[in-house]
């Protein structure tokens, strides 16, 4: 009897860790680099951090155009760049990231549509590499504008720590 409830012990104690674990579910089948949906345990530490658009990056350039912010990659890569450094005063990193919300206005060097493949690229160097693998649950949407007429990217996310 005794073992059976030494057995029934560590099976619930490595239940319990797993629960307090943040899981993140790849999409079955694919290697695009988002996760399908992820998992927070109850007690975890959540931080939301607001939109966050890029900064000048032709100073030269006439002010709020996009030829001030760069195209959709630079804007995404300043842009998160932002984000990492919110993250980091607040004891986070780009790993703790589960969420994202990606806003993007149409290219006017992309006939008027996102520029999806710019997204990408700015967002391949923060996400699903060696460095740093976690991937968090992303949507991008097309949006007619942003606050700023030169920004073609806005990016939210919500980070997260086991308790």
């Amino acid at each position: 009897m005794r073992l059976i409830c030494l057995i029934m012990a560590v099976v619930a104690s490595g239940a319990a860790l797993a629960a307090n674990e943040i899981v993140r579910h790849p999409i079955p089948g694919s290697s695009f680099p988002i996760a399908q949906a992820v998992e927070i345990p109850a007690g975890a530490r959540l931080v939301y951090v607001s939109g966050q658009g890029p900064t000048v990056a032709d100073e030269t350039a006439p002010r709020f155009t996009v030829a001030a912010y760069g195209n959709t990659e630079t804007q995404t890569l300043s842009t998160l760049a932002s984000i990492e450094a919110i993250l980091k005063r607040h004891g986070l990193s780009m790993g703790d990231v589960v969420k994202m919300q990606v806003f993007l206005v149409g290219d006017p060097a992309n006939g008027g549509r996102m520029d999806f493949a710019g997204l990408m690229r700015g967002y391949m160097k923060h996400f699903g590499t060696d460095a740093q693998p976690n991937l968090p649950a992303r949507s991008a949407m097309q949006i007619a504008s942003l606050a700023n007429p030169g920004w073609l990217v806005e990016i939210e996310v919500v980070a997260a720590t086991p308790p």
